[in-house]
């Protein structure tokens, strides 16, 4: 089935709108309460690809439900196209600085880039390991993987492929997190409703991304 994953995966990234990461602050300041310094770090969707603006995106939904009970401080480091790899060399090429969370969003690009499943448990392994040891970071969110299986973008027999990977990739990531009393797990296979993706079929819409925030928020809060 190799080649026909292959031809079907080049077709499928030339169908595809390629939608711009939001505009929108990358880094601020509000809210009321106790200091929180957040930091999110990941990939096209912790960068909020499939919204119109980072207010309506992953760091907007979030910031907007941790001010009301925060002082939040928050920074996003998060790109189209990053996989654990590469989101790993961009925290090493940062100055040092203590965040109290971190919330991560990797391995949508692992999967679709065929990483083996052993180097992505290590490469998020090391990535748990630097947000604590360089960024002093005392609790980390870690998302899981959605839901591939259900991307309207991706034609079959790729889509299975790819949703089998990422199934599998998010049940380790669980398994892994839940053995490591700072790290807290995030399921975001909460829907497979297509009409609540962005309109490429391959990202988040505004909901989702409510959504998700309201996960994370739940997380820091009771954790």
């Amino acid at each position: 089935m190799w080649p026909v994953f292959l031809v079907q995966g080049r077709a499928a990234r030339a169908r595809v709108p390629k939608l711009p990461e939001p505009p929108g602050a990358r880094q601020g300041a509000t809210g009321d309460g106790p200091p929180l310094k957040l930091l999110i770090v990941g990939d096209s969707a912790a960068a909020g690809v499939g919204a119109s603006h980072q207010d309506k995106a992953l760091l907007g939904q979030l910031v907007s439900r941790l001010s009301r009970y925060y002082n939040v401080t928050w920074r996003l480091h998060a790109q189209t196209g990053d996989t654990t790899a590469t989101a790993l060399a961009r925290l090493d090429a940062l100055a040092a600085e203590h965040f109290d969370i971190a919330v991560t969003s990797l391995g949508v690009n692992d999967v679709t880039g065929m990483v083996g499943l052993g180097r992505w448990r290590q490469q998020q392994t090391q990535l748990r390991g630097v947000l604590r040891e360089k960024f002093s970071v005392d609790k980390i969110v870690v998302s899981g993987l959605p839901p591939m299986h259900a991307f309207p973008a991706l034609p079959q027999p790729l889509r299975w492929h790819l949703g089998s990977r990422a199934t599998e990739f998010d049940r380790h990531l669980q398994g892994d997190t839940s053995a490591d009393p700072r790290a807290i797990f995030v399921d975001i296979r909460f829907t497979s409703n297509s009409e609540l993706m962005s309109h490429d079929g391959f990202h988040p819409g505004p909901r989702v991304y409510a959504k998700w925030a309201e996960l994370i928020a739940k997380a820091i809060q009771c954790g």
